[in-house]
């Protein structure tokens, strides 16, 4: 990805300031990492890519399913203890959330905490990140804030000389961090490690091994909305890049994978067909499938050991009790 320091700035005018919001990556960027996807032995396509603004909406819709877990189990992990939360965190924070979507966790954290300093919210979905940090600053009218569109999963700059003085913590709610293999994981906590600094501290939300129903279950919902979240992705190729496929001539499909403890979420094509993007001409064979997604379960050893390797040493964790969800508090280790 371009640098988003080099984008075309934006403004947010809000009562805590004026926050600059970078473009989002851009139409070569895309179109490079699709056809190289599409083009590997095992098709692949990024899931960032997911989140253009019909891509967020549907997400968002996801997130109000009753078999999709995760939100309703990890709010109230934060309603119940966000007050001994607030307390680690400090005094006079600088709080940076990577994919912060609309915000609704962060809004717990934020009304509780003492005198945060301010708040850098990073997404790829750059309208609904503008209509955020708008609204943000209106509801935290004391409150800096200063949103990114940026690809976090890749280097960027954060608008360092316009970031307030306070300890730095990076709040990465959510599931996202199983998106990354292992070792993307490990390489992902580092740069968080180097954000946070000595003094800092990382807040993140790790989802946990399961009844394999349970999550057959949220990545297969009744509703269909988790299909339609994925279809779009070839929607979106359609729209922005120009390609011709069909969407009714491939489906959602999602599973648990328990040697690599992960779900893969896939659209598998129905027919043998070919499809073209600009000018490339990509085959499928029928049951041939695009790996859109990955999501990594842990168990809490696992990823303690998992933040150690990065640099990282858990302090406190919090659960539910099912313990199917867990959000922990995560500091840089002393040498």
């Amino acid at each position: 990805m371009s640098n988003p320091s080099l984008g075309r700035s934006l403004s947010v005018r809000a009562p805590g300031g004026i926050a600059p919001v970078y473009e989002r990556p851009g139409h070569q960027e895309f179109l490079a990492d699709v056809l190289e996807g599409l083009k590997k032995p095992r098709k692949q396509l990024a899931p960032k890519y997911f989140y253009d603004e019909r891509g967020a909406c549907l997400f968002e819709a996801i997130c109000e399913l009753d078999e999709y877990y995760i939100p309703e189990t990890e709010t109230a992990i934060l309603l119940e203890n966000v007050r001994e939360m607030a307390d680690l965190l400090g005094t006079s924070v600088l709080l940076i959330e990577y994919g912060c979507g609309n915000c609704a966790k962060t809004r717990i954290l934020l009304d509780h905490l003492d005198r945060p300093v301010g708040f850098v919210p990073i997404d790829m979905a750059l309208e609904q990140l503008q209509r955020i940090a708008a609204e943000l600053g209106h509801a935290y009218p004391g409150l800096d804030v200063l949103p990114v569109c940026a690809d976090f999963t890749r280097a960027f700059d954060l608008p360092g000389k316009k970031l307030p003085d306070g300890r730095t913590i990076v709040f990465f709610p959510g599931s996202t961090l199983g998106n990354f293999d292992p070792l993307s994981a490990r390489d992902f906590l580092n740069r968080i490690a180097d954000i946070c600094g000595p003094e800092g501290a990382l807040l993140i939300g790790v989802d946990l091994r399961k009844d394999p129903e349970v999550l057959h279950r949220a990545y297969n919902d009744s509703e269909g909305v988790t299909a339609a979240f994925n279809l779009n992705l070839l929607l979106r190729i359609n729209s922005e890049l120009g390609a011709d496929f069909r969407l009714d001539r491939f489906k959602h499909y999602a599973f648990f994978s328990p040697g690599e403890s992960r779900v893969e979420m896939h659209l598998v094509s129905l027919d043998e067909q070919t499809v073209h993007i600009v000018g490339s001409a990509i085959h499928f064979a029928r049951g041939e499938s695009i790996w859109t997604e990955s999501s990594y379960k842990y168990t809490l050893e696992g990823f303690e050991k998992l933040a150690a390797s990065a640099g990282f040493q858990v302090e406190r964790v919090w659960t539910d009790d099912r313990q199917w969800f867990s959000v922990q508090y995560l500091v840089r280790r002393r040498s």
